[in-house]
């Protein structure tokens, strides 16, 4: 799974790069280090719970003891890519409480206060990098109409 991973980011930056050079982004060498600050915060603030590659835990889709739903996946497998960039900066920012769990207690914790704006953004990038072109293109989409807050840091 991890080289499947690494495969959608190589493809992805290269994908970036071709933009750069057409003029139509930012440099890739900006992207790139973007992307990997991105995985650094990913790996050390949401691996625990949502997997090193994003593959979530175990029985995602099944209570737990407590009526809780374990931590999703934020690879393919998932549902993170149908939701707009304002979503995913909010549930990142303010936690999520999924509506299905019989617990009150927000089962994501909130990242706001240990998070800037920009790192939260950074996380957002990150986790695009593990999905498909198809899933990357339907969640841009999403956010058209839901883009990243504007916030300053």
């Amino acid at each position: 799974m991890r080289k499947t991973g690494a495969l959608v980011l190589a493809g992805w930056l290269s994908g970036v790069a071709g933009q750069a050079l057409a003029g139509g982004g930012p440099a890739s060498d900006d992207k790139a280090g973007s992307l990997h600050e991105g995985k650094q915060l990913y790996q050390q603030y949401c691996a625990s719970c949502h997997g090193i590659d994003g593959e979530g835990q175990l029985d995602w889709q099944t209570p737990n003891a407590l009526g809780e739903l374990p931590a999703p996946p934020h690879d393919p497998t998932g549902h993170t890519w149908k939701h707009s960039d304002a979503m995913l900066y909010r549930i990142i920012a303010e936690g999520w409480r999924d509506p299905w769990n019989k617990t009150d207690r927000l089962t994501m914790p909130a990242f706001g206060e240990v998070l800037s704006p920009h790192q939260i953004r950074l996380v957002v990038d990150y986790l695009k990098t593990l999905w498909t072109p198809e899933q990357r293109q339907h969640q841009q989409e999403e956010s058209q109409d839901a883009p990243f807050p504007l916030v300053g840091d």
